[in-house]
């Protein structure tokens, strides 16, 4: 039975996800990016179906697992666009590391406007970062890497909504400033977003996300406990 739910799993989550992608083909609005619209009406199905997570997991385990060749399929546009990513390499890592150090600074704002405790406000610091990288800095900050899972998704959410609003209004024209704001702001759903603009944005995204989440590693144990003490 496990089994066959989690093949029911796997077929809603591609359905639901291309219906999507249809669906903002025809209707190029933010709020229904596949990114929003697919997981909604994924996670409301399961709901009403009275279907666990771990039920779930058995057969979305897989697709998970099809994001290891996808990540490295990310080398593909890497040298297609070499030449480009050579001219532009220094503004993209100055521009990755401004962006960085004001994602920590706006978190230990945020954090101490609102009042949280300490631990909460290390769980928000690697908000900007991919999942993976940002629960080991939380964890090496002191912070509560489950939780911090919580604030990376609602970050990359948000990203979808206000990245594309923001390209519009500052207005940005370069491909390598879209990148640079969608992959360093939003990491991986802001990659996805930089793709459906342009294969050049995409790729600018996917290398500014990558930075972005090294240049966090070394530089959040050092900043981000002074910005604390603001």
């Amino acid at each position: 039975m496990t089994e066959f739910v989690g093949l029911i799993s796997i077929v809603l989550t591609i359905i639901f996800y291309y219906g999507a992608k249809a669906l903002y083909s025809r209707i190029s609005f933010v709020l229904l990016s596949p990114l929003l619209v697919a997981p909604f009406v994924l996670v409301s199905c399961l709901l009403t179906l009275h279907i666990s997570y771990s039920s779930y997991f058995v057969g979305g385990k897989w697709l998970t697992l099809l994001l290891q060749p996808a990540i490295v399929a990310f080398a593909l546009p890497l040298h297609k666009h070499y030449e480009t990513l050579k001219k532009h390499f220094p503004e993209v890592i100055l521009s990755v590391i401004v962006g960085v150090f004001f994602a920590l600074l706006s978190s230990a704002l945020l954090g101490l406007w609102a009042g949280f405790a300490p631990q909460i406000i290390e769980s928000l610091a690697p908000r900007s970062v991919t999942t993976p990288l940002a629960m080991t800095i939380s964890n090496n900050l002191g912070g509560i890497p489950s939780l911090t899972a919580v604030f990376v998704i609602l970050t990359g959410l948000l990203g979808i909504i206000l990245g594309p609003l923001l390209i519009r209004l500052l207005p940005l024209h370069s491909p390598i400033a879209k990148g640079v704001l969608l992959g360093t702001g939003a990491h991986a759903c802001g990659t996805s977003t930089a793709l459906t603009i342009g294969s050049l944005e995409g790729t600018i995204a996917s290398l500014a996300m990558i930075f972005a989440g090294l240049v966090t590693i070394f530089l959040s144990p050092i900043i981000f406990p002074l910005l604390l003490k603001l």
